[in-house]
């Protein structure tokens, strides 16, 4: 099978897919399209707000971000326990004072792998983010393939999470992970074996991710067959991609966007960002087989490798790896 061939294949499942998730989006006249969140019965922003880039900018800036993205109809809210030592959870539950939660579904994110060390971080997440409860909590960094068998072992993390739901604390549950499309999948077939369904699954979605160690080819698949919400981040690859000069932020949203996902992170660090995403759900159209094939044919040479996805081939990403305290 020649290059053309595969791509053609690529292209046209990823255009079959997004055309049934097209037939549940919504669009509103602030510009942002809407769209179902796996099987949950919740409708969410398609573009989400990225948690950790709430750090980056001053206090005063990252509640602006926030509560601008919010005015404007961006709904879904990403964030982790670990973001910056907690000065983004806590940021961000300033931001949410004086009405902002009502209009927010917020999601966040734990490290600990035991009972004792999830429970714990759940509630502190919960202080920091000054809310009663989270709408979507999910198990960080699932990246070793024994990650699968500490959160559903005894004593594990998954029974500190079904304690908080049923507490009333979080709402619904899910997993994220940035290096290898097989620990989602082994995540998927324990998830399985135990009779359990995860509600989303968070990932790398971007133009180079269809070339190497693919999550859109391998696990996308797999969740929409379950009714998994499909959650895409780093679109840009926390801006590596773009330093290839292949493609640009604009056809990087369009490309995640294309996807069967239920939402697409990006973070914002400014107005401009802020903009910039806005502008990308207000001039997304679902995209011909030509028009993915052209941007996977320009992406094609340097995505070889992994150059410009280093969350996939190094450690520098990896916050449990350099900090196996957070686990417990």
């Amino acid at each position: 099978m020649d290059r053309r061939q595969v791509l053609n294949i690529i292209a046209s499942a990823g255009i079959a897919a997004v055309a049934s998730a097209q037939s549940n989006e919504t669009a509103h006249s602030n510009g942002m399209i809407y769209r179902k969140l796996g099987s949950t019965g919740e409708r969410v922003s398609a573009i989400g707000l990225g948690g950790y880039h709430i750090s980056v900018p001053s206090e005063e800036d990252g509640i602006r971000i926030v509560r601008s993205a919010l005015d404007r109809g961006i709904t879904f809210l990403d964030n982790c326990w670990d973001y910056a030592d907690g000065v983004s959870e806590v940021r961000m539950g300033k931001a949410l004072r004086d009405g902002y939660r009502r209009k927010a579904f917020l999601m966040t994110k734990f490290d600990g792998r035991t009972k004792k060390a999830a429970a714990q971080q759940i509630d502190q997440s919960l202080q920091r983010l000054q809310t009663d409860h989270i709408d979507l909590i999910q198990y960080h960094e699932n990246i070793r393939l024994d990650d699968p068998d500490r959160f559903f072992a005894n004593g594990g993390a998954l029974e500190a999470v079904m304690a908080a739901k049923q507490a009333g604390k979080i709402r619904y549950i899910g997993f994220t992970g940035h290096k290898d499309p097989l620990v989602h999948e082994r995540m998927l077939e324990v998830a399985k074996q135990r009779h359990f369904h995860f509600d989303a699954c968070q990932m790398p979605l971007n133009p180079m991710d269809a070339h190497f160690r693919s999550f859109a080819n391998n696990v996308v698949p797999k969740l929409v067959e379950e009714g998994i919400a499909v959650l895409g981040m780093k679109p840009m690859g926390s801006g590596l991609i773009l330093k290839s000069n292949t493609v640009t932020p604009l056809e990087c949203l369009h490309y995640a966007l294309n996807l069967p996902t239920s939402v697409v992170i990006t973070g914002c660090e400014s107005t401009k960002d802020l903009d910039q995403a806005f502008g990308a759900a207000r001039s997304f159209k679902p995209m011909t087989e030509a028009q993915v094939i052209a941007i996977l044919d320009k992406t094609r040479t340097a995505a070889q490798h992994g150059q410009y996805e280093q969350f996939k081939i190094s450690t520098m990403f990896d916050g449990t790896i350099q900090n196996p305290q957070w686990m417990g």
